[in-house]
């Protein structure tokens, strides 16, 4: 009873004291895709995630039914930083669904128009939106009807200090005549939210995090700061207990609130830890308190240890090829920087097709039979079928120069194998040992699509190599040698693919370039360079996020400057928010069901190849 009369109460003044029109509420997830159409088709970065903004503490001051409520202690505001964009959660502010839905637009036009940090937040707001205005003079009438909106949702300040009602009529004439405000006065609580101007970022002062050393997070940190959607949290410093001190108690998590916080240190045991519980408390959670443990120190031994000892690890071929990386902070190519291993398959033998793929080879094998017949026209001839009308032209104008020696005007129709070379790089990372289906890990698909691959153009008789990649930091960028473009394909390289085990993280951008490398030095006319990932690029050393993604970009831009033509085939079903902007709207696919690939991997190839 007293728990179904609290929540009615709860529920009561709750919305006494909310402002907000809950029936016109709109939320994030509605506006997403157009919210990142208009930011990035007006000049918004496009690696830059668009996200939620978590509610933020925001010092205003509040009604007495607000403080009774609760209410108001926390904002969702908007703000961008260099990894993403963030928009309010939910927007309730206006009185219609359609201006709440134009609001948010106009944060998208602001956030892409806005380059430089603030220095000053009203004036630098005011700046903006005159700039904005200016660029885009379709958009003042509903920058005008947001404007009129917000001051007739300003709350009523006339009891309040004067220095108050002074900022507050300050901010609503900024607002209403953008640039004629140059000065605000100073008070004691924060005004009103403006949800018609960007804030800063969010981000927590460095001072109050732990000055982890890179090399120091272990493998399992990695997992949980990446594992699912949690909205970024609020972090406070505090002091590490000592491991001889303390009290040990049992985990009665339960019996607390999430947001209490008690100083006791209890046993470390890992059969105890539970992933999914942990990522469940950290998205309840409004503050995540971290403090600098000694015991991070055994973390750079246990990755170390998580390496296979020389004789368990494939066959390094040579020393190693130092390769660059593009540092987009610096925007510059660093020489040198990562150290690429080739490397053969360990304990890899002679192996025929196996019995499973063989029907399926067949037929794709009678598909690709038909590219061996492939005609094309040979250029500058003496004589031939037809006449080379461009050849002509250029022959009769440099005629009417100067003295032209005869030459090949004509054109011949040949047959022949066709002129070109690809190069198939898989990711051979460890997230490839996750299963498909209760039979099927994706290492397993890879390996039957490669080996399909291998069938179907050695029957049309292309020009093509294999290649796997993994990497444990810059200096370890491992690149297993499948089959190169001299070697034929053959029961060795069938029994390569086959050995192929999943390996550790994902520095493309290395892969990539070395890969561009090996088909420069082809002498085909066409060079294609398939892709396969699960994933997107990353690594233990600052190569995750943004860093890892403009160096992958950085490195596709590289390979079509030479004329390869990169084309990616993804199993993520995340890949849309990254792959447009590494590969181009149109170079690469991304397949629903995973276990498809062995079969659609050479319809692919057949597609690009016959274009």
């Amino acid at each position: 009873m007293e728990e179904w009369v609290g929540e009615i109460w709860h529920k009561y003044i709750t919305r006494k004291a909310s402002t907000d029109y809950h029936d016109a509420r709109i939320e994030f997830s509605q506006v997403a895709k157009a919210v990142g159409v208009v930011y990035r088709a007006l000049g918004g970065e496009a690696v830059k995630r668009i996200e939620a903004a978590s509610p933020r503490d925001y010092a205003v001051r509040r009604t007495f039914l607000q403080k009774i409520a609760g209410e108001n202690q926390q904002i969702s505001l908007a703000w961008q930083d260099e990894e993403s964009l963030r928009l309010p959660e939910t927007l309730a502010v206006f009185s219609t669904k359609e201006l709440n839905r134009d609001l948010y637009i106009w944060l998208a036009v602001l956030a892409a128009h806005h380059q430089d940090k603030f220095r000053h937040w009203a004036i630098d707001n005011q700046a903006l939106v005159l700039s904005v205005l200016t660029a885009y003079p379709s958009l003042q009438a509903r920058y005008d009807r947001l404007a009129k909106a917000f001051v007739e949702s300003r709350a009523d300040i006339s009891k309040r200090p004067k220095e108050e009602q002074l900022m507050e009529q300050s901010i609503v004439q900024a607002v209403v005549n953008p640039g004629s405000v140059n000065a605000f006065p100073v008070v004691d609580y924060a005004p009103q939210p403006v949800y018609l101007w960007l804030y800063p970022s969010a981000k927590v002062n460095p001072n109050i995090l732990p000055e982890y050393n890179e090399t120091e997070l272990d493998e399992q940190q990695k997992h949980l700061a990446t594992k699912g959607k949690t909205n970024r949290k609020k972090a406070e410093r505090v002091e590490a207990n000592d491991e001889d001190k303390g009290m040990m108690i049992f985990r009665l998590e339960s019996m607390f609130s999430w947001s209490e916080f008690s100083k006791l240190d209890r046993g470390e045991d890992d059969s105890d830890e539970d992933d999914d519980e942990n990522q469940r408390v950290a998205e309840d959670l409004d503050k995540i308190s971290l403090s600098q443990q000694q015991s991070q120190k055994s973390a750079r031994i246990k990755i170390d240890l998580d390496l296979p000892s020389p004789s368990e690890d494939d066959i390094p071929l040579g020393e190693g090829i130092r390769l660059p990386e593009w540092d987009y902070k610096q925007q510059v190519l660093v020489k040198e920087h990562c150290l690429l291993q080739p490397m053969l398959p360990k304990d890899s033998i002679a192996k025929k097709l196996p019995q499973h793929l063989q029907k399926t080879a067949k037929n794709i094998q009678a598909q690709f039979e038909q590219l061996q017949t492939l005609r094309y026209w040979l250029k500058n001839q003496s004589q031939g079928e037809e006449i080379d009308l461009n050849a002509w032209l250029d022959f009769y104008v440099e005629r009417q120069i100067a003295p032209t020696a005869e030459r090949g005007i004509y054109q011949s129709f040949r047959g022949g194998n066709r002129d070109l070379s690809c190069l198939l790089l898989a990711d051979l990372s460890m997230s490839t040992d996750a299963y498909v289906s209760n039979d099927q890990r994706v290492i397993d698909v890879v390996k039957d699509s490669m080996l399909l691959f291998g069938e179907a153009l050695n029957t049309v008789g292309d020009n093509f190599a294999m290649y796997g990649f993994s990497s444990v930091k810059r200096h370890h960028v491992r690149m297993s040698l499948i089959k190169n473009f001299n070697e034929k394909y053959s029961d060795d390289i069938r029994g390569r693919i086959q050995a192929l085990r999943p390996g550790f993280y994902t520095r493309m951008g290395a892969a990539i370039r070395q890969a561009t490398k090996v088909l420069q030095e082809q002498g085909s006319t066409q060079k294609l360079m398939l892709i396969l990932t699960d994933g997107k690029p990353n690594d233990i050393d600052h190569y995750e996020g943004r860093y890892g993604i403009e160096d992958t970009h950085q490195a596709i831009i590289e390979a079509k400057k030479l004329g390869i033509k990169p084309f990616c085939i993804t199993v993520d079903q995340e890949a849309e928010a990254y792959l447009p902007y590494l590969f181009g709207q149109y170079s690469f696919t991304m397949l629903s069901n995973p276990t498809q690939l062995p079969v659609c991997l050479p319809q692919i190839y057949h597609r690009l190849t016959t274009q």
